[in-house]
């Protein structure tokens, strides 16, 4: 759960730090206050998106920071994250230009990787939230969240046939029939006969470059080792010359060490030069070549370069020609390998058709508890007139159901509500207003969220359009629910104000010319005043305070016979 926020330079706030209570905490201010901000701030911790417009104005930085405690360490470890002290903190700064840092326990990380691990921890709801429950793909995740959290063995061995089906559907297709068989084969017996016909070797391609290039040089280098040998062997060349001078300075060296020295390192030149002159005439002879011969290289070349360029490099086309034997194998027997594939393709569909009938028949019957306690909920929430079902499209047929089976089944379903006597049960986008929607997401939340194991839940607005008794069944259930889970509320209402068990007062001032919201924790004098001013009556009525006084008093009496009971 969330223990403590601390923001600076955000929008209006310049320094906050605030601790929660672990139940139910709630925010609430004049309008305009910053209460929005509070939110923001939040969502920013979850892996909301930065704005640079969120930034103080005249700041060049800013950041948001939260501290997490957690019973589930799971998607932690999963992420490489250090959290053996029971929480960890997600540090979010952010500048003028629009940059962000996103850092978990001091980890870098990204806002989608943030985004991922946060939702096991913390759900939002505001007006994008309950806008997201009109969309048939969220209505769905509901429903199965609701019939498959606690067990969800039928939809995983479902899931597993699935991909078994979709694996022997695919290579069946890849497979194809007798005539597109019949086609690949002369395709890969072409391919193949290319590649060995071709004979290539490890490395013959920078071979054949460098004879390439020592061909079109050929007459130059003869010339070279010509003119050399010329210089070295022919008469009063450079060998003949050390060599008389060897035998000169020979017949002085027993007079001398010096002249002994000498002459046994000319006697090594010598030897030397002797040495170079023989490989200059086996490089010279040796020296072949022709222009049918660079024409045969520059042919080589070219087909070595086309095989690369269909094929790929030498590994690649030797690879490639492993997988088209394997597959020119496969496919002579493709007969009787299709026909074993047909064979298991049809009981896969049989046992698909059943896996989804099943599930189909555990939607309908959780879809009916789902119903009745939604509309228990919502009659709860001021909406006793409505009606709720989950309207499923017709079962297709064993021939035909493979045209709408997923990973999750055949089933095709949307909520339908009639919030009103008289109005008929229509899809929940259609019908539904603001405030209805605010209650029903509430509803679901309430079902939903004691099969989970989110830890922390946030709602804005959730009293959007709603007053009086509503607004005490609203308080009351935001009671139960926070207390198995966190809740994080923003109102207007003084019912559900006085439920809180940590309330944050939102105000907004001006000092040294400049605007600055500010939170404040209240005690509880502060906050039978708060619900006072909630309640509009507050220095119009001698009363207020009492009555407000007399609702705190009741919602705290309401806690504790739940804390007793849950």
């Amino acid at each position: 759960m969330l223990q403590r926020i601390t923001v600076h330079n955000l929008a209006l706030i310049r320094d906050l730090d605030i601790e929660f209570m672990p139940d139910l905490n709630v925010f609430s201010g004049e309008t305009g206050a910053g209460k929005s901000i509070i939110v923001d701030s939040l969502m920013l911790l979850v892996g909301g998106r930065y704005d640079k417009s969120l930034l103080k104005f005249g700041e060049e930085s800013g950041y948001v920071e939260g501290v997490f405690g957690f019973e589930n360490s799971e998607p932690l470890v999963d992420m490489g994250i250090d959290c053996e002290d029971g929480f960890f903190i997600v540090t979010r700064k952010f500048t003028k230009d629009g940059k962000n840092e996103i850092r978990i326990n001091g980890k870098t990380t990204t806002t989608v990787m943030l985004r991922e691990l946060m939702q096991h921890y913390v759900d939002i709801y505001g007006q994008n939230e309950y806008q997201s429950l009109l969309k048939i793909t969220e209505q769905r995740k509901i429903l199965d969240h609701f019939v498959f959290q606690k067990d969800e063995s039928k939809l995983l061995e479902h899931r597993k046939i699935y991909d078994e089906y979709k694996k022997v559907r695919a290579d069946m297709q890849k497979l194809g029939d007798e005539t597109a068989r019949a086609q690949r084969i002369d395709i890969l017996k072409y391919q193949i006969e290319e590649i060995k016909s071709a004979a290539v070797q490890a490395g013959e391609e920078e071979k054949l470059i460098e004879r390439r290039h020592l061909l079109m040089a050929s007459e130059r280098i003869k010339n070279a080792l010509a003119d050399c040998l010329e210089c070295l062997d022919s008469d009063g060349g450079a060998a003949s010359s050390v060599s008389d001078s060897t035998h000169a300075l020979s017949s002085i060296s027993s007079f001398g060490e010096k002249f002994s020295e000498l002459n046994d390192r000319l006697r090594s030149v010598s030897i030397e030069l002797d040495d170079i002159t023989e490989s200059l005439k086996d490089e010279l002879d040796g020296m072949g070549g022709s222009e049918r011969e660079l024409d045969e290289v520059a042919a080589r070349l070219d087909k070595l370069r086309a095989l690369k360029s269909k094929y790929g490099t030498y590994d690649a086309m030797q690879k490639f020609l492993k997988s088209a034997e394997e597959e020119l194998d496969v496919a002579s027997n493709g007969k009787d390998i299709y026909d074993a594939l047909c064979k298991k393709e049809a009981e896969l569909s049989k046992k698909l058709f059943n896996s989804c009938a099943l599930l189909s028949d555990m939607r309908k019957r959780g879809a009916e508890t789902l119903k009745n306690r939604i509309l228990t909920e919502l009659a709860d929430l001021g909406m006793a007139n409505s009606q709720f079902e989950t309207v499923f499209s017709d079962r297709p047929s064993e021939e035909e159901f493979d045209k709408r089976v997923t990973a999750n089944g055949f089933d095709e379903f949307e909520f339908y509500l009639s919030p009103n006597i008289g109005q008929p049960l229509l899809p929940l986008a259609k019908i539904i207003s603001g405030g209805e929607m605010s209650r029903f997401m509430l509803a679901v939340k309430l079902i939903t969220g004691d099969l989970g194991q989110i830890e922390t839940m946030i709602f804005d607005e959730v009293d959007t359009g709603i007053s009086g008794s509503v607004g005490l069944s609203v308080a009351k259930k935001l009671a139960r629910l926070s207390r198995g889970h966190q809740v994080l509320c923003v109102t207007h209402l003084p019912q559900i104000a006085a439920m809180a068990d940590g309330h944050y007062y939102i105000e907004k001032f001006e000092t040294g010319g400049d605007t600055v919201t500010r939170v404040t924790p209240l005690d509880r004098s502060g906050m039978i005043g708060e619900i006072s001013r909630l309640s509009g009556t507050k220095g119009v009525s001698s009363s207020s305070d009492k009555n407000a006084t007399e609702l705190k008093d009741w919602s705290d009496d309401y806690k504790s016979e739940l804390s007793g009971t849950h």
